[in-house]
Formats: structure tokens, C-alpha cells, sequence
């Protein structure tokens, strides 16, 4: 994936999420992303850091 910048809807298409739960996973900070004019906004590379660091606490974890 390209550094691009991606919508609230296409990140929750994305991680196949609904629009409600990544509005409330980027209000509370968990998921990366920034407003711009009142609208969650997300780079996509640092989604793909994200999942990566979500994985690796899944290992962690066991």
C-alpha cells in the first residue's frame, strides 16, 4: 500500500470494521489518525504500522 491518506469509511472497510467503531478507536487514540476540518483522516503507512504493532502484541500475549 502507498502512503496515501484515507477516509474514516475506507479505513473501516479496510479493517472490515463498521464506521462507528473506528470513529470511536480513533477518538479514544487507539487507532492513528488525524482530523482535518472536523473529519478523521488516516496514513495508510501508519495504519500498516498499527496492525503490525497489533500483532505483535497478540504474540506477546499468547
Amino acid at each position: 500500500m502507498t502512503d496515501q491518506i484515507m477516509t474514516l469509511k475506507e479505513v473501516a472497510e479496510y479493517l472490515k470494521l463498521t464506521e462507528k467503531t473506528a470513529y470511536r478507536l480513533a477518538a479514544e487514540k487507539k487507532l492513528p489518525g488525524f482530523k482535518v476540518g472536523g473529519s478523521w483522516r488516516f496514513k495508510s503507512t501508519d495504519l500498516e504500522e498499527w496492525i503490525e504493532q497489533q500483532k505483535d502484541k497478540v504474540a506477546e500475549n499468547g
